[in-house]
């Protein structure tokens, strides 16, 4: 085993191979995930980023073996040293991620910011790219199972634990301002502490005036359930946990 490793490790055909491979394949696995649940960037996006960011730390390791092989010859004419810092394109290549995590980013007309995950996931990827680009093996495949865990499995575990905190902002669409009333009386029924209204008198999605609610519960239990009992009131249109 340690012998195919040092093999895959070396500058050939089949390591350049099953380095670009092994790139595109774990990169398509999470891109899978991403596409499912219909986010902005998804398996052809998160392939492409995975794949080109291992092509990119491949190049640095050619221009290396070739200023010090082939080219050395050419390079000892020059009158000033050429530099073969491998890591230069691989911090580049980071760099230059951020433009495709800035796209997915996205601020909604309730102030919400979305795409966090996602881009946080391309930034992922592309130094996954870069391990696998370099031969990192042992830590290519680790890495890839737990950025699977974090944006399939944590996600369940991180909305069990924010449905049972005590804090939640709630949006809630009604038909007339004057129903404003109607729905913080309800939240009080519940024993919820109202810390913050935000009122909008027109909403985007219907023209309804809407109001974003933060409040503290009293007891700890299920956002659902003050959301079910806030969308059973006559005069509200939607509720939405924000």
């Amino acid at each position: 085993m340690t012998a195919l490793l040092e093999y895959l490790r070396d500058f050939n055909l089949v390591s350049v191979a099953v380095r670009l491979f092994l790139a595109a394949l774990l990169g398509g696995m999470i891109g899978l995930e991403r596409g499912r649940k219909r986010r902005p960037a998804g398996f052809r996006t998160y392939m492409l980023v995975c794949m080109g960011s291992a092509a990119c730390m491949i190049l640095s390791q050619y221009l290396t073996e070739m200023i010090d092989t082939h080219w050395s010859a050419i390079v000892s004419t020059f009158d000033f040293s050429v530099s073969t810092d491998a890591s230069r394109f691989g911090a580049q290549c980071i760099n230059g991620i951020g433009f495709l995590g800035a796209g997915t980013i996205v601020i909604t007309g309730t102030s919400q910011v979305k795409g966090l995950t996602t881009a946080a996931g391309l930034w992922a990827s592309a130094c996954l790219g870069l391990a696998a680009g370099v031969g990192f093996y042992e830590a290519v495949v680790p890495a890839a199972i737990l950025i699977l865990l974090t944006i399939t499995v944590f996600t369940h575990i991180e909305s069990g634990l924010v449905s049972m905190s005590k804090n939640m902002d709630v949006l809630v669409e009604f038909e007339h301002i004057d129903d404003l009333g109607t729905v913080i009386r309800a939240l009080k029924d519940e024993q919820a502490k109202i810390y913050d209204v935000e009122v909008n008198k027109r909403s985007v999605s219907m023209g309804n005036p809407s109001a974003v609610f933060s409040v503290v519960l009293d007891k700890r239990r299920r956002h659902s359930d003050i959301v079910s009992i806030l969308a059973d009131i006559d005069c509200v249109s939607s509720v939405e946990e924000i």
